[in-house]
């Protein structure tokens, strides 16, 4: 098992990693809580709700952006409403594809992890081949959820991220320089900090 093996190695830009641990009295215990993150994992329309007022909403679509009421599968896609005016490739919002999800557990049971991955992406909405995100498709974002005997781990790891200047929409490249400025500063953080904590929390 090689969790790192699913980051993808950083070539531009400032890496981000961040990681929430809490650990519990028995190793069933831990196994609860693993579980439990690993559905909030796999449920973003809830991810809101972790994080606070202040977040962004996700949508889970499928490839032609239409709203699905289950867990999320590799080959989805994320509508993402931020907050502040949105792309006009994305029509108001960012998008990002789930590209990769794995799971692995150690043959002693004493080590197991889950990790989605995404990228941001075209508007799978319309035909236009632009990425309607801030960051450029060469960014990514995985989360990781493992657990290594009575510790449970929640961390995000960004790769690769530079503002989306390839895009014919004008009125998108002012505004991707400004929020991927906003994200560089550590505003994303906050929001992503704030997730990987709620993916770790009791019953809500």
């Amino acid at each position: 098992m090689n969790r790192q093996m699913i980051i993808p190695t950083n070539i531009v830009g400032k890496p981000s990693d961040l990681e929430y641990t809490i650990s519990l009295d028995t190793q069933e215990e831990a196994s609860k809580y693993f579980s439990r993150a690993i559905k909030r994992l796999q449920n973003p329309s809830i991810w809101h709700q972790l994080c606070g007022a202040l977040s962004g909403t996700f949508l889970l679509t499928d490839t032609t952006g239409r709203k699905l009421q289950r867990l999320a599968e590799t080959g989805d896609y994320l509508k993402i409403n931020m907050h502040v005016p949105g792309t006009n490739a994305g029509k108001g919002y960012d998008w990002v594809n789930i590209e990769a999800m794995e799971a692995s557990i150690h043959p002693d049971g004493q080590t197991e992890y889950y990790a989605m991955r995404v990228r941001p992406s075209r508007n799978p909405t319309t035909s236009s081949p632009d990425t309607a995100h801030f960051f450029e498709d060469l960014a990514s974002s995985t989360f990781i959820i493992e657990r290594t005997g009575n510790t449970v781990t929640a961390s995000y790891h960004g790769r690769n991220e530079l503002p989306n200047t390839e895009t014919t929409e004008k009125k998108d490249l002012i505004r991707n320089a400004i929020v991927a400025t906003g994200a560089a500063s550590g505003i994303s953080e906050l929001q992503w900090s704030a997730l990987l904590k709620a993916f770790l929390k009791e019953e809500l």
